[in-house]
């Protein structure tokens, strides 16, 4: 069996539906004629060109047969977050496109499974959000690593992420918005150089802060593209806390002693990354995640893990789907 835990869609938003939370910058679907393809768009700027199975489940569908791919979870494209409007307006978007996310899964229920959104600048809503998303069917809910120059060590969303530990429900956190500004202006550098690095922020953020030591052990947290740049740092992360004080001010414990607190994907794309990502985290914290449908996504979904080389057949069905079944409570698609 094969589940691919990281997976995106985006709905197809019209303009007058995106202009309720933000006229300028909320996004929406422009669907070409001939619709197999099209552009998520800001007012009338293009964002980013996209194909039809991003927003239609049949297509998904027969993609996913084409990759043997048997369950796919799949999220929000992190443009459509809103982190960055008012707290009142978003709620309703993150409720509207959980809806839409349950519609779009409805095509298939045993093989296409949600995650929620939720309105993380208001925690208490984001709170109730995520609950209720829970209720009506989402398998757990996608954040984004950082609200503005809020880590995951603020004290609001250490709020949420005990909030989800205590409900059971899974988080997938996703990097947006990245660091980088003016630097990043080309050659995709935001997604090559700054997206691993938010990853690796977001980590070490609930590590150095003694975050982790504050949320119950019951929280199901996995961090998107094999968690970034950590496993390759973690040395030096160590190294630092051994012999800095500032460093081990607010973390009791080595950081590498908290790699069992978390999970990461396997969209590393190298046969020496994943590797080390195993050495590193095991291979009972690593899933099948491609960042489907993207360009930047595993083009041959589990390509990577199945022609690994010391990977036995349990590690392999581990990371094809063992994992993400007991993390995100599939029991009953699996049967």
């Amino acid at each position: 069996m094969k589940i691919d835990m990281h997976a995106h869609h985006f709905p197809r938003i019209t303009r007058e539906e995106a202009a309720a939370l933000s006229v300028e910058r909320a996004p929406w679907l422009q669907v070409a004629p001939d619709g197999k393809t099209g552009d998520i768009m800001r007012a009338d700027k293009a964002f980013r060109p996209v194909y039809d199975a991003l927003w239609d489940p049949q297509a998904r569908l027969a993609e996913m047969d084409a990759q043997g791919v048997d369950i796919q979870i799949t999220c929000a494209t992190p443009i459509m977050f809103g982190y960055e409007f008012a707290p009142e307006k978003v709620l309703p978007w993150a409720q509207r496109m959980n809806d839409l996310a349950l519609e779009f899964c409805a095509a298939a229920p045993k093989r296409l499974v949600a995650l929620a959104q939720v309105p993380l600048q208001d925690i208490d809503a984001a709170c109730r959000e995520a609950s209720r998303a829970k209720a009506t069917g989402h398998h757990g809910v996608q954040i984004g690593n950082h609200l503005g120059d809020r880590d995951l060590d603020d004290e609001g969303l250490v709020t949420f992420l005990q909030h989800c530990a205590n409900e059971g429900i899974p988080l997938l956190v996703h990097p947006w918005d990245m660091m980088g500004g003016n630097r990043m202006k080309q050659w995709m550098l935001p997604w090559l150089v700054a997206m691993p690095a938010e990853t690796q922020l977001g980590i070490l953020s609930l590590i150095l802060s003694g975050a982790f030591e504050r949320i119950p052990e019951s929280l199901k947290i996995c961090f998107a593209h094999g968690g970034g740049s950590f496993a390759f740092m973690l040395g030096r992360v160590d190294n630092a806390w051994k012999h800095r004080d500032i460093i081990r001010k607010d973390c009791p414990r080595l950081p590498s002693e908290y790699v069992k607190r978390f999970y990461v994907d396997s969209a590393v794309f190298d046969p020496g990354a994943l590797r080390l990502l195993a050495d590193v985290m095991g291979t009972d914290r690593i899933m099948l995640g491609s960042d489907y449908p993207f360009p930047l996504g595993e083009q041959s979904i589990g390509k990577l893990v199945a022609e690994q080389p010391g990977f036995s057949d349990a590690d392999k069905q581990a990371i094809y789907a063992g994992n993400a079944v007991e993390f995100f409570g599939l029991q009953a698609l699996v049967r």
